[in-house]
């Protein structure tokens, strides 16, 4: 039998109008539908299209499985919530690819979507305009001593962080521990934003500090972005308050 087609596919952070062209082509064009229930959900159903809806925390069985239909000759869409490539499932896909020689045999693309952090800073004004990094905060991967060690290098190394899975019900404290952390290391006084379901009709955007940040009003819906020491706040229509990280670094202010 000739093995079908594996796609991973971002369907961006929400809304319909903000997935790539690229990313219709391929669900278009899908037999079969892979992910996380919330994110088949988002998919609409159409005659001939097979939906394989699974819960969180399964990614690598979830990727297997798409590999299995794959070699049956269907042709899988592997779905992810944002860009795939970003706390997603490419990195699944690859390590299932990885593991199982058979699997070689399907042919393999990722297609891109829009980014959690690139949606929030879209709508929080530049907080991204200079060097920064994105981490999970989620310690089910990775020791939490190495997040620790991490959030070390972002504030030593001056950085804008956009931090992902910054809560859960599984790890209550974690984002206000983290929090802990960086004040020993960072001025109170830097810009914290809290963007929640950018894109979906309950987004929310908080703005605070570090020091103000309160761990309470996040949940994993939410995209938590700390300024660097340049970041700072910019005057806007109507009262609004724009998130600006300046290009040049070290510049006096205007």
């Amino acid at each position: 039998m000739t093995a079908g087609t594996l796609a991973v596919v971002g369907l961006g952070p929400g809304t319909a109008d903000w997935r790539l062209p690229e990313a219709e082509v391929a669900l278009a064009a899908a037999t079969d539908l892979v992910g996380y229930i919330p994110y088949v959900e988002r998919v609409p159903e159409r005659p001939g299209l097979i939906r394989h809806a699974s819960d969180n925390r399964v990614e690598i069985d979830r990727a297997r499985h798409a590999f299995a239909l794959a070699l049956e000759g269907r042709h899988v869409a592997v779905v992810s919530g944002g860009d795939p490539g970003v706390f997603a499932m490419a990195a699944a896909v690859f390590e299932a690819l990885e593991g199982e020689p058979a699997f070689r045999a399907v042919p393999v693309r990722v297609v891109p979507g829009l980014s959690a952090m690139q949606a929030a800073a879209a709508r929080l004004g530049a907080p991204l305009g200079h060097d920064f990094c994105a981490m999970s905060l989620s310690d089910n991967l990775k020791p939490w001593d190495v997040v620790l060690r991490r959030l070390t290098a972002v504030a030593q190394g001056d950085f804008v962080l956009a931090l992902y899975n910054p809560a859960s019900k599984a790890r209550p404290t974690r984002l206000g521990e983290a929090f802990g952390h960086l004040r020993a290391l960072k001025d109170a006084a830097t810009p914290v934003a809290f963007a929640r379901a950018i894109g979906r009709p309950d987004e929310r955007i908080h703005l605070t500090s570090l020091g103000e940040a309160d761990p309470a009003l996040v949940d994993m819906a939410t995209l938590v972005v700390i300024g660097s020491s340049e970041t700072r706040w910019v005057a806007g229509a109507d009262g609004r308050r724009w998130m600006l990280t300046p290009r040049s670094y070290g510049m006096a202010r205007p």
